[in-house]
């Protein structure tokens, strides 16, 4: 699973479909399809033929917020959303990409019973973090959050985040679901 901010206002915004058709996703899809995770390098419509395989994308925020800034009441107004996809999917692997996500995702895994630490994990590139909670029929289960950038213009084109960067996370994360 990959876990973004928000659509943006002239991408999944307009498409339909995250990071489709915007700048953060030509920069997403390429180190997808690099990574043996879409069909194809682009996406610039939500029926382009695209097919993403053996990873889901979603939002902490439905909707692009102003200014890329989600108010507290987006906040709890979509959160509902993301803690159904968690529960439903049951990722082994999260990537995460920003701050913003990487706090929402633990916050949404703590009310759902996840054993997350105090003080919370702090989000960088690169950051790895693995949450256990006992399920309802007595087994132990895990989750693997990975931190990376967001794909953002003002992360990519300054050389924060390089597509050799992106990489190593999505290849980190296809291992780490391997082995379950």
């Amino acid at each position: 699973m990959l876990v973004g901010l928000a659509p943006a206002a002239h991408g999944g915004n307009r498409t339909g479909r995250l990071f489709t058709g915007d700048p953060s996703g030509d920069f997403l899809f390429a180190a997808l399809h690099r990574t043996g995770y879409a069909s194809q390098p682009t996406s610039t419509a939500k029926d382009d033929g695209l097919v993403l395989t053996g990873l889901r994308m979603a939002a902490p925020v439905r909707c692009a917020p102003p200014a890329n800034a989600p108010t507290p009441e987006e906040r709890r107004t979509c959160g509902p959303y993301l803690a159904r996809e968690l529960a439903l999917l049951e990722p082994a692997v999260v990537v995460v990409l920003g701050g913003f996500g990487w706090k929402a995702v633990l916050a949404t895994l703590a009310e759902q019973g996840w054993d997350v630490p105090r003080p919370r994990p702090v989000f960088g590139h690169g950051a790895q973090v693995v949450l256990t909670r006992t399920g309802d029929d007595g087994r132990e289960r895990s989750v693997t959050l990975l931190g990376c950038f967001h794909v953002s213009p003002h992360n990519t084109y300054t050389g924060r985040l390089t597509p050799t960067m992106l990489d190593a996370v999505l290849v980190r994360a296809r291992e780490l679901a391997a082995r379950g």
